[in-house]
């Protein structure tokens, strides 16, 4: 066993240690992207009192305006007043009304974004372009989630741009060259992106002999390190490139094991992008003056935003979660079949508002709730609806799974991001509903806008935790964003020079040797 690791280990020197500078070198231009780049200026969406009073009602625009479904329709912060906003369909720019006197602003969804661009940015160059983005690319990957957007792209040296979510009024994403340049790096030298999407297999088969050289090549060194004993240090850099071998060996394996497990999931299943809009509902039943009735039912509370949902009508308004959902796995449409409510969102308690770039990015990655609480009116009567988030919760995930919730097996608010549910994701709170058979997944939904937000198969939670945990080191959480980035591009760093830089070049003195051995 000591013989075979000494030879397997100096046979996978150079394919493991060039492995190890290569993706140890481009892993580091992600924590260093997200340290060191473009950052958005505001966290918080605009915010703005919200007063209904004397305004046009809602319905009344709304069949003036010729909509009778639409997929989502809600009240939101713009430049100079707030707005009705109305999402026909998910691929279409939205349209907007103005409150006072119901007159349709034309094209207005690229004037918004710009608004929200210079809110979140604080920027007050020209806008040099406003792109249309409905679907992902290099320079604007799957991962980001949000679709579609607007790039809002200002007239400055560094080609500052930010992605716009109209929806919600959210930042997608920022960019510059120097964050271009780097993403460009990662995806080239770490996930090789490069490769044509044709030769997707050779791509997956080479860099998994790459990594799996590299585990190879740390699990020699560990059967080395148990079955080798010395009493004392070796001389020179054999003696350092041992004690490096302690330090980093269980660090080298984390990344590794989970790099490779990583590489393979992703081959088998190839990852897709999950975020639903419900389906248009009609909004024949939406006949409630709100404005009326506004000074009362506004009173002590802080309202951000009104939105109209819709749910099946024969449902209980009572809590409890055995509710009966026989009619609730084909959701029509037909006003004797289904109830508008109104959303009245709260505004989110901000005892903390993030203002320094650092404070902006931690409040992005862990999570601080955008929307507060929410009560229901019946958009009909207005009648106070009692069954709450929860029980809007368990419709969305009857309608999106077409399944009873007789199959949840829990149902939990989550107000923080974390493994299951991570910062790519960028809408909180979310309700988790955890389905067994035959879903077997958990599904992750948005009352603010009735939308799925997210979707994990059982089959994928193992390496979703793993990579989170053993190559993202998502344990060290606690510490901080700022300290978690530093230890892990600590060990990177050191295990590019203790373990691939002195083992390369002990494996060219080792080489060299035997050279001159042989012609001797």
């Amino acid at each position: 066993m000591r013989t075979l690791s000494i030879r397997w280990h100096r046979w996978l020197a150079i394919v493991g240690g060039t492995g190890l500078l290569l993706w140890g070198g481009s892993g580091l231009l992600h924590p260093i992207m997200a340290t060191w780049g473009p950052q958005q200026a505001v966290f918080f969406p605009p915010s703005r009192p919200l007063d209904l009073a004397g305004t046009q009602p809602i319905h009344e625009i709304l069949a003036r305006a010729g909509i009778g479904a639409a997929a989502a329709v809600r009240i939101v912060v713009s430049e100079d007043r707030n707005l009705l906003q109305v999402t026909e369909s998910p691929d279409t720019p939205r349209r907007y009304f103005r409150l006072d006197d119901g007159a349709e602003l034309p094209d207005h969804d690229r004037a918004h974004a710009v608004f929200l661009a210079r809110h979140y940015m604080q920027e007050a160059a020209a806008v040099r372009a406003v792109e249309w983005i409905d679907e992902f690319s290099p320079a604007y990957p799957w991962v980001n989630r949000l679709l579609p957007v607007y790039k809002v792209s200002f007239d400055r040296p560094d080609d500052l741009s930010i992605y716009i979510y109209t929806e919600t009024n959210a930042a997608a994403g920022v960019d510059n060259r120097f964050k271009s340049v780097l993403q460009t790096g990662f995806r080239w030298f770490h996930t090789w992106s490069w490769f044509p999407a044709e030769a997707e297999w050779a791509r997956v088969v080479l860099m998994a002999l790459f990594i799996g050289s590299l585990l190879a090549l740390a699990l020699t060194g560990v059967t080395m390190l148990v079955l080798i004993r010395r009493k004392q240090r070796a001389p020179g850099i054999r003696g350092w490139h041992r004690i490096a071998g302690y330090a980093l060996a269980l660090p080298l394996l984390m990344l590794t094991s989970s790099g490779l497990f990583h590489l393979v999931q992703y081959a088998a299943v190839p990852p897709a992008a999950n975020l639903r809009l419900s389906p248009p509902v009609s909004l024949d039943g939406v006949s409630f003056p709100l404005h009326e009735q506004w000074a009362e039912l506004s009173v002590g509370l802080e309202v951000s935003t009104v939105s109209i949902v819709e749910i099946p009508a024969e449902i209980s308004t009572n809590t409890s979660t055995n509710t009966s959902a026989n009619a609730s796995n084909n959701v029509s449409t037909n006003t004797s079949t289904v109830r508008h409510l109104y959303r009245l969102g709260l505004a989110p308690a901000r005892d903390a508002v993030p203002g320094t770039p650092s404070e902006i990015r931690n409040a992005r990655f862990d999570g601080v709730e955008r929307t507060g609480p929410a009560l229901y009116l019946d958009a009909a009567t207005g009648d106070p609806f009692a069954g709450g988030d929860r029980e809007i919760a368990l419709q969305l995930g009857e309608r999106f799974t077409g399944v009873s919730r007789t199959a949840i097996t829990s149902a939990e608010l989550v107000t923080r991001f974390g493994p299951q549910y991570d910062f790519r994701n960028k809408r909180l709170p979310v309700w988790r509903l955890d389905y067994g058979a035959p879903v077997n997944a958990t599904i992750f939904v948005d009352t603010t806008t009735g939308v799925l937000a997210d979707r994990t198969p059982d089959y994928a939670k193992a390496e979703q935790f793993i990579f989170s945990y053993l190559h993202k080191w998502n344990f060290l959480f606690p510490l901080g964003r700022e300290a978690q980035n530093g230890i892990v591009s600590a060990a990177v760093i050191a295990s590019m020079l203790f373990m691939a830089g002195i083992g390369l070049t002990l494996d060219v003195r080792r080489r060299k040797r035997k050279t001159r051995r042989d012609r001797a």
